[in-house]
């Protein structure tokens, strides 16, 4: 049976203040997509509200655009996959074998309350799938209780964008909220890298997360041999 890969991005498409752009880090996508489409996976797209996912502008400028987003930006059809994903209610999850979360500052708007969001990445962790996520990514990860009520994350080694990384890349001011120490305040055993913007993978079990853009494709690979 060819795996099954569900990746989750964001429809938001600017931080607080509507003049300042954000949106999907495109690598976060470009390079696990690659990483699973070298398999044979099959790969879907899912949205909270479905249709459009707006691109990060920063993420589509060197350094950030290496070979896998600049193909991705030159495939009319890739590219289309980014205005039609599909909305939560209308997937399976029992079509998939796991589900990534990518990032992008967007995703801490619309990713951690989204309730059929948490419904798809419980059935799928409890049906023995995989739950991923990196960067930003983890704030999808914050609010989701498994079928006993507990926090997925409580107790579990996770990694993720920190709180350093955020003041270092100019934006702490523009956040909603510090996502590492939520997911600390919610029982995760949230690790970093020693040197921030270093890839960071953190595997517990079934779950895995990267802490940063610099970290997708390791995410990926780990997501990869785990399947």
């Amino acid at each position: 049976m060819t795996k099954r890969i569900l990746h989750v991005v964001s429809n938001v498409a600017h931080y607080a203040d509507p003049s300042e752009p954000t949106g999907l880090w495109l690598a976060e996508l470009t390079h696990a997509y690659h990483v699973f489409a070298a398999k044979g996976y099959e790969q879907h797209l899912v949205s909270p509200k479905g249709g459009v996912s707006p691109l990060e502008p920063r993420s589509l400028k060197w350094p950030h655009a290496d070979s896998t987003a600049k193909a991705w930006l030159a495939d009319k059809a890739r590219l289309a996959l980014l205005s039609t994903t599909a909305r939560p209610d209308e997937v399976d999850p029992g079509d998939f074998n796991a589900i990534y979360f990518t990032g992008g500052h967007a995703v801490m708007w619309d990713f951690p309350d989204d309730a059929v969001l948490q419904r798809l990445t419980r059935e799928i962790y409890e049906r023995g799938g995989i739950v991923a996520s990196v960067c930003h990514g983890y704030c999808g990860l914050l609010n989701t209780k498994l079928s006993d009520g507990t926090l997925l994350v409580a107790g579990r080694r996770v990694t993720g964008y920190s709180w350093v990384e955020e003041v270092l890349a100019g934006v702490a001011k523009k956040v909603p909220y510090n996502a590492e120490k939520e997911m600390k305040r919610r029982g995760a055993l949230y690790e970093k890298a020693l040197i921030p913007f270093t890839t960071k993978v953190v595997v517990d079990a079934r779950l895995v997360t990267g802490q940063n853009p610099q970290s997708a494709r390791a995410t990926a690979e780990q997501v990869a041999a785990l399947l």
